[in-house]
């Protein structure tokens, strides 16, 4: 009888052993592992530490209070805290509701203090716009597949004891995100969001914000909408822009073009208009690398699948105009509106062989994503996991019953409509899947192989559907352009040699008179390696 009873207090304790060990090791993965909820404790000294806070947002700066924290149950001294956000911030704050937006730098003071993985920032969303917390979390989720994209989880936050709510918690574009990208923290970063705090000079011609256009060779006619950050000047946002406008012919050896189509590709098929596409063109990094090329980095998708419904081109969309938001959007416009500056977009897209990949990018993200179902069934799994959470946070922005039926469905909040996710993605992807430049069909490439001799790379594919040209990209190392060569051979078997040096990586294009196709589908993200 003794043994019996000794048998449920042995694993009793043995299971109070691992869970402990457990515990342990979690405080050393990196904080932005998927499905994790951080917890955040800050203790700062000042009593009226959010008057302060507010005091230096209202004014445009960025300085910080210095106060301590715990974060998954490790102590931090002296970290940096201050709010952010723009409409997150300035229209929450005026509906005097205590959940801000905050950055928390834990080594603000003490440079070598990190948290696991090596972070040093955490940017923390309060859902605005969003009832159902998954945009930005799915959406950053979903960006990582195809482009460098910063992840997102949550966590929550607490100030000298009191719980303020669940919040997103997203990593930072900084010097970390750009080792781990390409291999590399030096270079130029530059960040495409106008400062509402300088007015632009009378004498500068306008432009849509950070739309990359070029207005000028004065510096001066920049700086209300780009912030230079590591490394950068002003000149390094002006070349760029003197490429789009004056010579598209460098744009292959100046832009990485890949990336970028993925990064448009992105904004059109969820209806991130909080960007690059939409009104306000803004929301994304300008990295140049130490090759020289330059790099567009995504960045803020708290207002992605329709959270925000302004083009620049009319007027606010309904749910129908965005669902059926054209894939051409500042392409090939129709209605009497002006045109807006987009050169990322009117350039590129004027090239044929450009937007032809472009809109294999658009069916790669589809397919992948939106016509398996995977978003939702994604979508549901993260309200599930943090549905208790979002249920005691008394100081969330909307009411816990527009949580359940926004993923799914509209719901309207002070006469603003909030489209529903599956309302709008469901819709959208039976637009754009039976839209006629989607309809055409693509080459179909296989059977991509390399051998590697003393001092060439001979690589082979077949490929088949009336393929006109095939191409190779290619380069060596994680940074730089890919070049491009056409391929040599006719259907369905294509070569072509690149010099035998170390780090060769490359993709294959294949385009036909309609469409176009990549191999790997989501290259230039993923590609073949010569080991």
């Amino acid at each position: 009888m003794r043994n019996l009873l000794l048998c449920p207090l042995l694993l009793a304790l043995l299971w109070t052993g691992l869970h402990a060990q457990n515990k342990e090791k979690d405080k050393d993965k990196d904080v932005f592992q998927a499905n994790a909820i951080l917890e955040i404790k800050l203790t700062l000294k000042e009593a009226e530490w959010d008057k302060l806070l507010d005091t230096y947002k209202q004014a445009g700066s960025e300085d910080r209070l210095v106060g301590d924290a715990v974060i998954n149950g490790v102590a931090y001294k002296q970290v940096g805290v201050r709010y952010k956000g723009n409409s997150s911030y300035f229209r929450v704050r005026d509906l005097d509701e205590k959940k801000l937006p905050f950055n928390i730098k834990v080594n603000e003071v003490t440079k070598s203090q990190k948290l696991p993985g090596g972070i040093t920032t955490l940017k923390l969303a309060n859902a605005f716009l969003d009832p159902s917390f998954v945009r930005e979390v799915l959406a950053y989720e979903i960006a990582g597949k195809y482009m460098p994209s910063p992840r997102a989880n949550f966590a929550k936050v607490y100030v000298n004891g009191q719980y303020l709510g669940l919040y997103n918690c997203t990593e930072s574009i900084d010097d970390l995100f750009l080792e781990k990208h390409f291999g590399t923290r030096k270079g130029a970063l530059v960040k495409c969001d106008p400062n509402w705090h300088v007015k632009p000079k009378s004498n500068c011609k306008s432009s849509d914000n950070a739309s990359l256009a070029y207005v000028g060779e004065d510096s001066v006619c920049y700086m209300n909408v780009y912030e230079l950050q590591d490394g950068a000047d002003w000149r390094d946002v002006m070349r760029l822009a003197r490429v789009l406008e004056k010579e598209p012919q460098k744009l292959e050896s100046t832009l990485d073009i890949d990336q970028t189509l993925w990064m448009l590709a992105f904004n059109n098929v969820l209806v991130n208009l909080d960007s690059y596409t939409g009104q306000l063109c803004h929301n994304y990094y300008l990295y140049l690398d130490t090759l020289g090329v330059y790099h567009t980095l995504i960045w803020d998708m708290n207002l992605s699948f329709g959270g925000f419904r302004l083009t620049g081109v009319g007027p606010s969309l309904s749910e129908a105009g965005m669902q059926t938001m054209s894939p051409l959007l500042h392409f090939k416009e129709t209605g009497n509106f002006p045109a807006v500056q987009r050169p990322l977009i009117t350039k590129l897209l004027a090239n044929d062989l450009y937007q032809k990949i472009y809109l294999a990018h658009i069916r790669t993200i589809l397919e992948e994503n939106f016509a398996n179902g995977h978003y939702l069934k994604r979508a549901k799994e993260i309200q599930q996991f943090v549905d208790k959470h979002v249920k005691e946070d008394v100081n969330k922005l909307y009411d816990y019953a527009l949580f359940q039926k926004n993923l799914d469905t509209t719901v309207v909040v002070d006469e603003k409509r909030i489209v529903g996710i599956k309302e709008l993605m469901g819709k959208r992807t039976e637009y754009l899947m039976s839209h006629p430049l989607l309809q055409r069909t693509p080459p179909v490439i296989s059977a991509v192989k390399h051998v590697a001799e003393s001092d060439k790379i001979n690589i082979s594919a077949t490929v088949e559907g009336s393929p006109t040209k095939v191409w190779l990209c290619y380069r060596y190392g994680i940074t730089g352009a890919f070049q491009r060569i056409e391929m040599g051979g006719e259907a369905p078997a294509y070569v072509a040699g690149i010099d035998n040096k170390p780090g060769a990586q490359y993709y294959v294009i294949a385009e036909n008179a309609q469409a176009a196709s990549l191999s790997p589908a989501r290259a230039a993200k993923e590609f073949y390696q010569v080991k």
